[in-house]
């Protein structure tokens, strides 16, 4: 009996702790889904910046930012004219996620046209289960050392 006893003692804490990598596992998965959604949104519309394909490229923006544009021309104008680097990026890297409770940041670093590099702030929101681009902030990039 004593035995039994020891063994489900034992038994325990290795299933307590199945569980939670199990627990961990899932968190980790769904958050490789949602970075993996976001970036595809993202380098979706800029790839449709490349081809000049405005349609496209308003697809992946969000219902305020069409609402503010209200058309797909108007709003590849002003991405051309006002972020150059969002626009034609020679370089494109996915920094990090920093998740806001109903939307979410990705930092991305670009590099612009004339070789300047850039931190994108990307402000993603989740629109009957898509990622969709609610707006971009733009600051030089700190390079550090």
């Amino acid at each position: 009996m004593n035995n039994t006893t020891s063994h489900t003692r034992v038994g325990l804490p290795a299933l307590v702790l199945a569980a939670g990598l199990a627990a961990l596992l899932s968190v980790s998965l769904q958050a490789d889904d949602t970075d993996v959604a976001i970036h595809d949104a993202i380098l979706m519309q800029i790839e449709a910046f490349a081809n000049d394909d405005d349609e496209a490229a308003w697809t992946y923006a969000s219902d305020g930012i069409k609402r503010r544009f209200g058309s797909a021309d108007v709003f590849l104008s002003m991405v051309r004219e006002a972020y150059p680097a969002v626009h034609r990026p020679s370089s494109i890297e996915f920094v990090e996620r920093v998740p806001h409770g109903p939307f979410e940041i990705q930092v991305v670093r670009l590099e612009g046209p004339q070789g300047k590099r850039w931190d994108a702030f990307y402000r993603m929101v989740l629109t009957k289960g898509v990622w969709k681009i609610a707006g971009v902030r733009l600051q030089p990039a700190d390079l550090g050392i």
